[in-house]
């Protein structure tokens, strides 16, 4: 039986681990050949190793040389590129009154510049099929306000006009671009967060109605509906999947 994504070329960034490896692995599952994209090299080609049909490539998705590079490869190898999942992204916890210049820029260069230079990336290639899925990983950050956060926010609201701009110049060409606002995930990035492992999960638990985080593989199966054909007509849209957080 055929997967949902057979056929498919798809790059994958933020790839080795967390929410990003488990898009790779349920994406192969499904019949496509994933490029499974990161910085962290040993625990991306670990990941890749171990999923039939995946390939790592090292991509910092601040550099525009890496793009070029990437993007080159596989459309050597394969001959094209259908999706896109901009995944690749960093938080970092900071204040308005105590982040400094150099941190903030930092969260934006990877999670904004990072997928305005894959969508500028992929772009003529989709445009000269006539064909492409791109699915840009926001956050609820992107939806409200938070506080402590305001690099991360900035960036992932950023995420979600990108996206609906893109969605709209690229519609006519017949490809499409969402976004996914996730709430709070079992991801090593959280758990990064100083306090999280010592009851700092409690309070947004508690805010969730579901009463819980969700698993990477929650989102992962989200982003790949809005990658297969099944999502033909969506495009410009936000999806969120926070467990009611901010209903």
């Amino acid at each position: 039986m055929a997967g949902r994504l057979s056929g498919k070329v798809a790059l994958i960034t933020g790839a080795a681990r967390g929410q990003g490896a488990a898009e790779a692995r349920l994406f192969a599952a499904e019949g496509a050949a994933v490029i499974a994209a990161d910085v962290l090299d040993t625990e991306g080609s670990e990941t890749a190793a171990a999923i039939d049909g995946a390939t790592y490539f090292h991509l910092d998705v601040a550099s525009v040389a890496d793009w070029d590079r990437v993007l080159a490869d596989v459309i050597e190898q394969h001959g094209r590129i259908d999706v896109l999942i901009n995944n690749a992204g960093i938080l970092t916890l900071s204040t308005l009154l105590t982040m400094d210049l150099d941190e903030y820029r930092r969260v934006i260069d990877v999670n904004q510049i990072g997928v305005f230079l894959g969508l500028r990336a992929v772009a003529p290639h989709m445009v000269a099929a006539e064909s492409g899925a791109i699915v840009n990983i926001s956050s609820i950050a992107g939806m409200a306000g938070g506080w402590g956060n305001i690099a991360y926010t900035a960036s992932k609201w950023a995420v979600r006009g990108m996206t609906k701009s893109a969605a709209r110049e690229l519609g006519p060409h017949g490809v499409r671009v969402n976004s996914i606002h996730p709430g709070v995930i079992d991801t090593p990035m959280i758990h990064a967060v100083p306090g999280i492992d010592a009851g700092g999960l409690d309070p947004l638990i508690a805010r969730t109605p579901m009463r819980r985080v969700a698993e990477p593989e929650e989102i992962a199966a989200l982003a790949l509906f809005l990658a297969s054909d099944e999502s033909s007509f969506c495009s410009g849209a936000e999806f969120v999947a926070d467990g009611g957080m901010i209903a």
